[in-house]
């Protein structure tokens, strides 16, 4: 899917099946010392929003759904840019229109440089982007807009810039502004600032559709990639509703957290917990608590639950959960873990959730049982959550018969996908007010403890030692029973790899798998056998949003070591040296013993040398000076555990932290190339230049007669 250009007024329709988006507002700003912040307004038909709830910014930073939030910001060398997450599914049918603004406090966008809106896909695939171009005074400005056409969703660059800064531009949209000074704020909710009234401006009018063509240029993706250390959300907790309106002065930037204990008489003090380990046995209490525990934070926090319910398919709107209800079932009474219920209007939801913890397995014979509860009353969906994830999203562990899914579908969640969301929830989208805020730290800490039975995948397999040694021996074959456990272990490494870098980057990191292969478990399993039996090795590659390009992660049996590499287009201009010189500036901080490969156009053989090497003489890597660079590769070894789980040694652990030390010291600064902007001849410069003087003298003329 290649990226659209539009220009200011033009409009693009989303990809079949994109529902969900990343929208980035981008800036150059380096250090991270200019402060835009990016809002959302979800309007009606009238072009106005429904009420101030469908505001979403600084001190509201998510919609009381879910549906649209704000994800957070982050900086480095390239640039700064916030993300706003858009769920078109969970938004309310009277929203017909999703309006993205940013606003300056201190400056205005005519000040900025790289201002950029684009818009990306769950995936983090590139959908549109807007670069504008011609901003001035303005303080507030409108990047874009998706709206709806028909059935379909459309995006819009929209250009239009307010100086009358946040709340000018909320107030033309509907919004009930007070920005009167309010009383300082209890400890945890910093009190506001105050901003100047200034007056109203709209500078430009929205074009109507018809008089729009529809772009199809494509270019190429450059833009900064996030940071692996996870930036807190600008955001801070919403203001609290009033009759009055919302405030879009803006609060202090400390992040909403759970309160600080400070008045300990010792370090041995334990503080209490809303969710206690003390006490928690095995099995059915084990299962028990954690249930309750998951369960009632859906309800308390409401980002997080929407962030679950949307994976079941549950329409936005507020959740309600139930323990163990019973239901009669042909002869006896069976009791479901839990019920979850969300209504929206007339519509009414119900799923019900089966729970393992521990080493607890799910069982087809258990599966079907609740399957035909959920048709005999009707429901929707049927929840399994244990400690197995799934190789890829929409996979199920359990093979069940496929005519009980005819009329319920049957979704799977592992406990680490659970913490996943609630770690973005808690980091990047936000949650509502310190008291949320609180409650999902709990649960944090909760299942990060060892004894609530939720745990994230840290175990190969018992077929993990006698395939590593039958390889190391050279008498591994494709026909032996164990390799297929050991593939399906891979892929569910590397599925805990992506949902941890998502949590931590505030994106959606995903694999990425040959087409044929994606929908075909079983296919996909046998070709990571056969590299596995041929080769000894066990990869993947890992699509990033923003990074400079996908990572490819190989662990190599034979040497036991792990590597990581990402490719690197080099500039299309200059000597070799010059395009290695870029290169080198943008790798400051990288590790010595990063080996770097350079391609050559029309050659088979490239160079490779370490960046220590490459620092010290630069044209090891160039052969001569008529050598064309059209391509770096960049890769870092580092040891593999052997042992099949544990921390120290052990397998999982060594590829997890081989991965996030790559990303972060070398593919986090990294910026593709783009071209410069075209130049016009020296004779034209100087003529308008001339032009330009007689204008000017000819205007002192008329000033002094």
């Amino acid at each position: 899917m290649d990226e659209v250009v539009l220009s200011k007024g033009a409009n693009c329709g989303l990809p079949d099946g994109v529902s969900r988006l990343q929208i980035v507002i981008g800036w150059g700003d380096a250090d991270g010392d200019v402060d835009v912040d990016a809002a959302a307004l979800m309007l009606d038909d009238s072009g106005r929003v429904g009420s101030d709830e469908n505001f979403v910014f600084f001190n509201q930073p998510a919609s009381p759904d879910g549906a649209v939030s704000l994800l957070g910001r982050s900086s480095d060398d390239n640039g700064s840019h916030e993300i706003i997450a858009v769920d078109l599914d969970g938004l309310s049918p009277e929203v017909g229109r999703v309006v993205v603004t940013a606003s300056l406090a201190e400056r205005t966008f005519g000040g900025l440089d790289g201002l950029i809106c684009r818009v990306l896909d769950e995936a983090g695939a590139a959908v549109a982007r807007y670069e504008i171009t011609d901003a001035t005074t303005e303080t507030a400005f409108v990047f874009c807009e998706v709206y709806r056409r028909g059935e379909a969703w459309k995006v819009r660059a929209v250009g239009q810039g307010w100086d009358s800064g946040l709340a000018g531009l909320a107030t033309d949209f509907g919004v009930a502004v007070d920005d009167a000074e309010a009383p300082e704020a209890e400890p945890g909710e910093p009190a506001p600032l105050s901003v100047a009234d200034d007056t109203i401006e709209a500078v430009e009018t929205r074009p109507d559709d018809s008089t729009i063509d529809e772009p199809t240029t494509a270019t190429v993706i450059d833009f900064p990639a996030p940071a692996l250390v996870a930036v807190p959300s600008e955001s801070a907790a919403p203001a609290r509703r009033r009759s009055a309106g919302v405030r879009t002065s803006k609060r202090a930037t400390a992040r909403v957290q759970a309160p600080r204990l400070q008045l300990a008489g010792a370090e041995g003090w334990q503080a209490a917990r809303l969710f206690s380990v003390s006490g928690v046995g095995v099995g059915e209490e084990q299962e028990k608590r954690a249930t309750s525990a998951l369960l009632s934070t859906m309800m308390a926090v409401p980002a997080f639950g929407r962030a679950l319910t949307s994976r079941f398919g549950a329409p936005a709107g507020g959740v309600e959960t139930y323990l163990e209800v019973p239901f009669a079932l042909r002869d006896g009474t069976v009791y479901p873990d839990g019920v979850l219920r969300v209504a929206r209007g007339s519509k009414r939801w119900t799923g019900l959730i089966e729970v393992k913890t521990g080493s607890g397995q799910l069982h087809r014979e258990q599966v079907e049982k609740y399957l035909d509860v959920a048709r005999q009353e009707g429901f929707d969906t049927l929840v399994t959550l244990s400690n197995d994830i799934a190789p890829q999203p929409g996979e199920h562990p359990v093979g069940v018969d496929r005519r009980k899914l005819r009329r319920t579908s049957l979704i799977h969640l592992s406990w680490a996908e659970v913490l996943h969301e609630a770690k973005f929830t808690l980091q990047h989208r936000g949650v509502a007010d310190s008291l949320q805020a609180w409650i999902l730290s709990e649960l944090i800490s909760y299942l990060e403890h060892p004894r609530s039975g939720a745990a994230d995948f840290h175990d190969m397999g018992p077929s993990w030692v006698p395939v590593r040694e039958a390889i190391h021996a050279g008498t591994l074959r494709p026909s032996d029973g164990k390799v297929p456990a050991v593939a399906n272990s891979w892929t569910r490494l590397v599925r805990q790899i992506c949902l941890r870098l998502s949590s931590e980057l505030g994106v959606s990191v995903t694999q990425a798998v040959p087409r044929k292969l994606a929908a075909d478990s079983v296919a996909r399993v046998q070709a990571i056998v056969a590299r596995l039996a041929a080769e000894g090795v066990l990869d993947a590659v890992l699509k990033i949003p923003l990074a400079v390009g996908p990572l490819t992660v190989t662990a190599d049996l034979r040497t036991s070591q792990v590597r990581v590499a990402v490719a690197v287009t080099a500039p299309r201009e200059g000597t070799g040296q010059k395009r290695l010189g870029w290169l080198l500036r943008q790798l400051r901080d990288a590790p010595d013993d990063l080996v770097v490969e350079t391609l050559f156009a029309g050659r088979t053989e490239s160079t490779s040398e370490k960046l220590v090497d490459v620092r010290a003489n630069a044209n090891t890597l160039l052969p001569d000076r008529g050598a064309e660079v059209v391509e770096f590769r960049l890769s870092l070894t580092s040891p593999m555990g052997t042992k099949r789980s544990g921390g120290r040694g052990a397998f999982v652990p060594s590829v997890v932290s081989a991965v996030e030390l790559f990303y972060s010291t070398v593919v986090q600064p990294l910026k593709a190339w783009q071209p410069p902007a075209p130049k016009l001849s020296d004779d034209v410069t100087a003529g308008a230049l001339a032009e330009q003087d007689d204008l000017d003298e000819e205007a002192v003329g008329r000033e002094s007669s």
